[in-house]
């Protein structure tokens, strides 16, 4: 075998995800999905964050693991802060802003990887990481941005930081001036840090700078399906004037979700068999995703809802409500109504409150599972509609907001019943949208799970890849990745082709060394 062919078998790409739950997910399942393909995987992150991986990489996994050395102290941030799920949302900004100072230690990786050995075949950073572009451009490296996040959701996120449409508006409800078939906004639907922009505040400020970070890319890689996504997908084909490949939906499933989840409030056993004894459709599932969580006065009403609807049993996945450190114990005697574990729970075998973690796809994988109140998270949401169930919208923030507009008016499987920790809640509400969804003569809800049985085929058919001489059929997302791939692969040997070494192996002799 000659060393071109040697070079070229053992290209790696490399992956850097940004510091948070809901980006660390998706960004495991698209290296595992890769290294089916026969690529090595380097995974880089912060130290805290890479033991937390070691731990949850698959026995079956090479995947090799790079920290970048990162000391949460030195910002003004709490001791060992390395993830948003152990920051208040006060202090995401600052944490944003001290992940660009990965910069220089994340160069040096890259450059101890061209000098020792094949240069790696693609650098697949993150949505926050809109500065990796330059460094891996800089080192003649291929680098496309990768979004957990879906077209629509992210294009609105895109558009109202860089336009702040709702500054320019005598109403409450707006529109964006380059993502007009986005429709139109109403203000609740965007977070305190969009309401308190200026254009010159330190969130526009970060924003500009990353936003623009992408169009330097070679591409971006979405974990969605083209045709369920295609407004938002074209929004950025048209803005960025770059590749888009849809992929998704990328997902964790089972062991592999579970390893880099938190702590289990309940072991897996012990939910399916609780989930066995009901009825088909008679549960809802309630979470609000790995960093969030609802004020006190909502969690009562959300509780009283649940005592009210009789005829609906429930898991509730539960963390101490806003105010409160959210990874402490939580205290149902002080945050539900009383009586409500002994009544509804205890006596009523009606529900279950897990506490902090549960696993969810295989609770939403089940048949008796007949809607989802969730915050509108695209990991949480990709795993709904491929399994067919249906939302109920309670966002949160960043784009969350925006996929909930998306799933109501777009695509048709979801009803919001409030929009983030300010809004105060009525419990009556809460029952009128559960019925809504779940009522047995409702035309609604018999038409949103309609819908959501067609998204589910939809997503089937995205991901389909049979073979077969002759007959193989590949859906758009497996094309899609084979279209990634080749463009990488293009840009690689082009380059290996004019310097006869490889991108990037010219020089950077004097960088200093990192550690993999």
């Amino acid at each position: 075998m000659g060393e071109r062919e040697t070079m070229e078998e053992n290209r790696c790409i490399v992956m850097f995800p940004f510091m948070g739950q809901g980006h660390m997910i998706p960004f495991l399942a698209l290296a595992l999905q890769i290294e089916q393909r026969g690529y090595p995987i380097i995974f880089v992150n912060t130290p805290l964050n890479i033991a937390k991986l070691r731990r949850s990489i698959p026995p079956t996994s090479s995947i090799r693991l790079a920290h970048l050395p990162f000391n949460s102290s030195d910002h003004g941030l709490p001791p060992d802060s390395e993830n948003t799920d152990v920051l208040p949302y006060s202090l995401v900004l600052q944490f944003l802003e001290a992940s660009t100072t990965l910069r220089p230690a994340f160069r040096s990786l890259l450059a101890d990887l061209i000098r020792g050995g094949p240069p790696p075949l693609c650098v697949v950073a993150d949505i926050f990481f809109g500065w990796s572009a330059e460094v891996a451009h800089d080192l003649g490296l291929f680098h496309v941005i990768f979004s957990g996040a879906g077209g629509f959701g992210l294009g609105c996120y895109h558009s109202v930081w860089l336009n702040l449409p709702h500054l320019a508006s005598q109403s409450a409800e707006f529109t964006s001036p380059d993502f007009p078939e986005a429709g139109r906004f109403h203000v609740t639907q965007l977070t305190a840090a969009y309401l308190q922009a200026d254009g010159k505040d330190g969130w526009s400020v970060f924003q500009h700078r990353n936003l623009s970070g992408w169009a330097n890319s070679d591409g971006l890689l979405f974990n969605t399906v083209e045709n369920l996504d295609r407004i938002g997908l074209s929004y950025f084909r048209r803005q960025l004037k770059r590749p888009i490949w849809a992929v998704g939906p990328v997902l964790l499933l089972g062991d592999d979700r579970s390893r880099l989840g938190k702590q289990a409030g309940i072991t897996l056993e012990q939910c399916l068999d609780w989930l066995d004894t009901k009825s088909p459709n008679s549960v809802l599932y309630i979470s609000f995703g790995s960093m969030n969580t609802i004020s006190a006065s909502q969690m009562v009403q959300l509780a009283k809802a649940l005592e009210q609807v009789r005829n609906v049993n429930f898991i509730w996945v539960v963390r101490p409500p806003l105010g409160f450190d959210i990874t402490a114990e939580f205290r149902a005697e002080d945050w539900l109504p009383e009586g409500f574990i002994d009544n509804v729970v205890e006596d009523q075998k009606r529900g279950i409150v897990v506490v902090q973690w549960a696993p969810q796809v295989e609770i939403l994988s089940h048949k008796a599972v007949g809607a989802f109140v969730t915050h509108c998270g695209w990991n949480s949401v990709l795993e709904a509609l491929s399994r067919s169930v249906p939302l109920i919208g309670w966002p949160m923030a960043g784009e969350q907001f925006f996929n909930a507009k998306f799933l109501v008016e777009v695509v048709g499987v979801c009803v919001e019943v409030a929009r983030g920790t300010n809004f105060e809640v009525r419990h009556q509400d809460i029952v009128d949208k559960i019925e809504l969804v779940m009522g047995e003569e409702s035309e609604k809800g018999k038409e949103m799970k309609r819908r959501a049985l067609e998204v589910k085929e939809i997503i089937k058919d995205a991901i389909r890849n049979e073979e077969g001489v002759g007959s193989g059929i590949k859906g758009s997302s497996v094309k899609a990745m084979d279209e990634f791939f080749n463009a990488a692969i293009i840009s690689w040997n082009e380059k290996t082709t004019k310097s006869g070494k490889g991108p990037g192996q010219d020089g950077d002799e004097d960088e200093e060394r990192t550690c993999i």
